[in-house]
């Protein structure tokens, strides 16, 4: 199943690489930052950016590190990061294609690993979590960022579906718990996490997957007819315009 579901996101994806390099939404933000400050104080040797997506966790982990391997399942997003990265004067990063959830890189293979909302995009979380285990030295840290689902399942289920609904290829948002349980599950010791509200400009985060119109109607449809719980919750505005819940998670390799 998770081939399959792959090689779906990565189809869905390819045409879509170039929106996410100059997505704002994606090359800025205080996660980033956090992520350049653990680094400037590790001097990791080398770097794993799993599902790099448009790679500006690669960009802004390269000063800091020996090499850092950009890591995705679509073929053009890895394509357009290398050319980026070229283009940048970055050649510490290089590429690889794979699946979060069958990376092809021997057992303790890398001093740290980055992933920035890719992870409710994989088919098996648990499977991808393993995987950043395993290839994570002993005691090294890794940094997952994603959005989350609210606890209330009135508010999560409006999530799940305006994501979907917006991204075919959208898996799950998961609650803190799930993100705390799959992570214990794999290995991983939790050192520290902080969590914030993004406000999701309703233009620009349709355009960036290309939504159907008849699936940005849907997603209308939803939100002005969402009870008080959720439109409060999510702070819906006339443009459709909404927050959304990440999460910064520091953990080790125990």
């Amino acid at each position: 199943m998770s081939e399959s579901e792959n090689r779906f996101a990565a189809a869905h994806y390819g045409p879509r690489a170039q929106d996410y390099v100059t997505s704002k939404d994606h090359s800025m933000g205080e996660d980033l930052d956090q992520i350049e400050a653990a680094l400037r104080d590790l001097r990791p040797v080398r770097v794993l950016d799993l599902g790099c997506g448009g790679g500006h966790v690669s960009y802004r982990a390269a000063p800091f590190a020996g090499e850092v391997v950009a890591c995705d399942v679509t073929p053009a997003m890895i394509e357009t990061v290398a050319k980026e990265a070229a283009s940048r004067g970055l050649n510490n990063i290089t590429v690889r294609q794979a699946a979060a959830e069958a990376l092809p890189f021997e057992d303790n293979s890398f001093d740290a690993v980055l992933c920035r909302f890719t992870t409710h995009h994989w088919p098996d979380m648990d499977a991808g979590l393993r995987e950043a285990h395993r290839v994570l030295k002993p005691g090294a840290i890794a940094v997952f960022i994603d959005s989350f689902a609210p606890v209330p399942r009135v508010l999560d289920s409006h999530l799940q579906a305006i994501e979907l609904l917006r991204d075919v290829s959208h898996v799950r948002n998961y609650s803190m718990a799930e993100w705390l349980s799959g992570l214990a599950r794999a290995g991983f010791a939790v050192e520290r996490m902080s969590t914030r509200k993004m406000r999701m400009d309703f233009p620009v985060w349709s355009a960036r997957t290309r939504t159907p119109p008849d699936h940005l109607k849907a997603i209308r449809s939803l939100q002005q007819g969402a009870s008080p719980l959720v439109r409060d919750y999510f702070k819906i505005g006339e443009d459709g315009g909404f927050d959304l819940d990440a999460a910064t998670i520091f953990v080790r390799n125990s």
